[in-house]
């Protein structure tokens, strides 16, 4: 898509960004993490040493803003899947880090565990429109001192396209970051392509930098390793109850992590990348599936454009605790909303019930409309022949298309075909038994799972990993109970001929 919808004008960007210098000067931010106070002020930041409060001069922010690139890379463990923003977008990730899943058997919400990760993983490998797996749970089964690493093994273990989640304090970055040498073969193999991206919220809103996730930005940043951080702005809560002011402090707050981001290493990659949303004020809920959030984040991605950053959020989200049509409606307007306003990286995929469950059922069904997305961002593609004059004049008045060389040649191509919305007739759907989306999206979700997974580590590298971290989670993803699991369909049609040969 070659232009995009603009939520604000231009003037009123400028005067946002203006508005953002003034609450960066005037009013500061709570800084919590000593080490970063004093990164600020060597600066020029002044600090009040009492209160913990910094201001940032315009001069600075100014200064330190021009050393952005305006690209980030995500790394694979498969090279073939690297994804570069904004070249590549959009790019679509699942949510992550919600502490409960429901139960592809059972379809009750439980605690979620290692080996449900696992499983997740071995569903993005098969999911063309899923570019990211950002961990989508955490893991209940983790060993003491392993909770991250119970998260990550079983990601990177199982899919090779970009992993990324966070973790939460030094001891925990340098352990993955032992894990992925491990897995690389080497320290230096690994930094050479960097293929975990670690995610932090560094600021807590209102105007707050936390001590560990601050520590964390400052230790990523420091040693060149992909990495961003999400501004979480909550309109009437944790930001003003006007979208306009959210946008302004949200920015604000953006703009002061890229600055000690690039204190602690000039010209580190980042994403422009906010989880805003409004409170509902009849009861204080969260409320990610509000339309407010796709229209914070056109807001917000023509600010990252206005500092020509990558731009990302979580978007496409839900209240809904099931595939509903709120959940449908919740996705797709707020996400249609982001992409018109031009984001670039969509956080979105399988989450329910306010980002606190992860439905497998639900991240196939995100996938469509990530391919849907992507569709729409194609755009159309202009040309004479698209134009199609020729066959118009040689279908002529009461003609017919279908069987023209030019409709054959573009069947697959111009119109999106998907593999889970229903496009029967009524009659032919209730005989195939009345099912639903998600009724669809489970038989996809039981074929993959009863799969072999082609991304799995070699035995070699699983070996030498678990080698390295004694006590770690199995890490496979493993049918669910009752789920048997059969041969990949390739190998099944690969022994039906080799047979028939060998009989003929």
């Amino acid at each position: 898509m070659h232009s995009h919808a603009t939520f604000l004008t231009l003037e009123q960007v400028q005067r946002i960004h203006e508005a953002s210098l003034e609450i960066l000067e005037q009013v500061g931010l709570l800084v919590r993490n000593e080490k970063a106070r004093a990164r600020l002020a060597g600066h020029g930041c002044p600090v009040d040493s009492e209160t913990l409060i910094v201001k940032f001069p315009r001069v600075v922010v100014e200064e330190f803003v021009k050393v952005i690139p305006p690209t980030f890379k995500f790394y694979a463990r498969d090279p073939k899947f690297d994804r570069t923003l904004p070249a590549d977008g959009p790019l679509v990730a699942t949510a992550s880090s919600a502490p409960n899943i429901v139960d592809p058997v059972t379809g009750r919400e439980r605690r979620a565990r290692s080996d449900d990760i696992a499983r997740a993983a071995h569903l993005v490998m098969e999911l063309a429109g899923i570019d990211v797996f950002s961990v989508s749970t955490l893991a209940d089964d983790a060993p003491e001192n392993q909770f991250s690493l119970s998260r990550f093994y079983p990601a990177l273990k199982n899919c090779s396209k970009p992993v990324r989640t966070s973790v939460n304090d030094l001891r925990e970055g340098e352990q993955i970051l032992k894990l992925g040498a491990s897995i690389a073969g080497s320290e230096a193999a690994y930094l050479e392509r960097p293929f975990i991206t670690f995610g932090h919220c560094a600021i807590v809103p209102p105007l707050t930098m936390d001590f560990d996730s601050t520590e964390m930005l400052m230790f990523f940043a420091e040693r060149g390793l992909p990495h961003y951080g999400t501004v979480v702005p909550n309109a009437g809560l944790t930001s003003p109850l006007t979208l306009l002011g959210t946008i302004a402090q949200g920015n604000a707050e953006v703009l002061a992590q890229s600055m000690l981001t690039q204190m602690s290493r000039p010209g580190t990659p980042m994403i422009y990348q906010t989880l805003p949303t409004v409170g509902d004020m009849r009861t204080g809920a969260y409320a990610p599936g509000a339309i407010e959030t796709g229209m914070l984040l056109m807001g917000f991605a023509q600010m990252a454009k206005f500092y020509n950053m990558p731009c990302g959020g979580y978007v496409g989200l839900t209240n809904s605790k099931i595939s509903d049509a709120q959940a449908g409606y919740e996705r797709g307007m707020s996400s249609v909303a982001a992409l018109l306003g031009g984001l670039d990286y969509f956080v979105m995929g399988g989450l329910m019930d306010a980002l606190m469950s992860l439905d497998y059922g639900q991240l196939v069904i995100d996938n469509e409309i990530a391919l849907m997305l992507k569709r729409l961002a194609r755009g159309v593609e202009f040309s004479e022949e698209n134009l199609a004059l020729d066959v118009m004049r040689e279908a002529g008045p009461g003609g017919m298309f279908i069987d023209k060389v030019h409709t054959l040649e573009r069947m697959k191509a111009t119109a999106f075909l998907p593999d889970i919305a229903d496009r029967d007739p009524r009659e032919k759907w209730e005989e195939k038994g009345r099912l639903t989306a998600h009724d669809h999206a489970m038989r996809r979700v039981r074929d993959i799972l009863t799969r072999d997974n082609p991304a799995l580590f070699s035995p070699e590298v699983d070996a030498r990993v678990r080698a390295e971290f004694e006590g770690l989670v199995a890490g496979d993803a493993v049918p669910p109970e009752g789920w048997q699991t059969v041969a990949p369909l390739r190998g099944r049609e690969r022994h039906r001929r080799e047979t028939l040969s060998q009989t003929t």
